[in-house]
């Protein structure tokens, strides 16, 4: 009697395990929680190449409506990008850091898909009061660029750093402690031809939202221990073309 006791208790206790150890197996990269479904045998990981969506409660993210004047004068809005993939920075022309490693990459990129009419580049200025038309045209013509779908913006203060800050979760602020009195990431956005924002999966199957625009194509690893992007965001441009 006592060992079938034991079976049954073992059985209920086996039962009981299977229904209610939760089913979400937490892993830690990079500082953040990564959640898996272990008993969802059908959902398979990601490739590492695969282009997810960006997702921000339970929605596709896409880049949020803008209307700026670009080098030229002329006023470019979101609806000018539809139909093309293309890459987005913050950045300003005055920066005496990240910004030059930034633009020369996605020169880079840029010379990757020359005659490409269906890839584009959208760079705001986050120092809009100094940095009107006229100075980022100058700007564009010292970098080389050839690309007619490559925007340099300008316009109103708040909503370029609310597009940064909240509509792309990339941060750009004014900060006096800095050189040149401007912070931000150095980060590149990708986008769709429909407008949603897209990146590769990471090795856990997560997508890694943005690539690094500050880190030369070139350099193998930074002091930082920061690895280059620029490759596989030029991989992933394809992939959406």
């Amino acid at each position: 009697m006592k060992n079938t006791s034991y079976i049954g208790i073992s059985l209920v206790i086996l039962i009981f395990g299977i229904i209610f150890i939760p089913k979400i197996v937490d892993r830690v990269s990079n500082n953040d929680v990564v959640k898996s479904d272990r008993l969802n045998v059908n959902k398979a990981t990601p490739r590492p190449d695969e282009m997810l969506y960006i997702e921000q409660y339970g929605e596709k993210k896409k880049v949020p409506e803008f209307s700026f004047v670009n080098q030229e004068g002329d006023t470019i809005t979101n609806e000018d990008y539809l139909g093309k993939v293309y890459v987005i920075e913050f950045f300003f022309t005055t920066c005496p850091s990240i910004c030059p490693v930034m633009n020369r990459n996605l020169v880079e990129i840029q010379d990757e898909f020359k005659g490409e009419k269906d890839f584009g580049i959208a760079s705001f200025t986050i120092d809009p009061a100094h940095d009107t038309p006229e100075v980022l045209k100058q700007y564009a013509e010292n970098y080389g660029v050839t690309n007619p779908n490559w925007h340099f913006l300008t316009g109103d203060r708040e909503r370029v750093y609310e597009m940064a800050n909240t509509g792309f979760g990339i941060f750009a602020d004014e900060d006096e402690t800095v050189p040149g009195g401007f912070a931000h990431s150095g980060l590149f956005a990708l986008v769709d031809k429909e407008g949603y924002i897209r990146s590769r999966a990471d090795k856990f199957g997560n997508p890694i939202i943005y690539y690094r625009g500050h880190v030369e194509r070139n350099k193998s690893i930074t002091e930082g221990g920061e690895e280059p992007q620029i490759n596989i965001l030029i991989e992933d441009i394809n992939n959406l073309l």
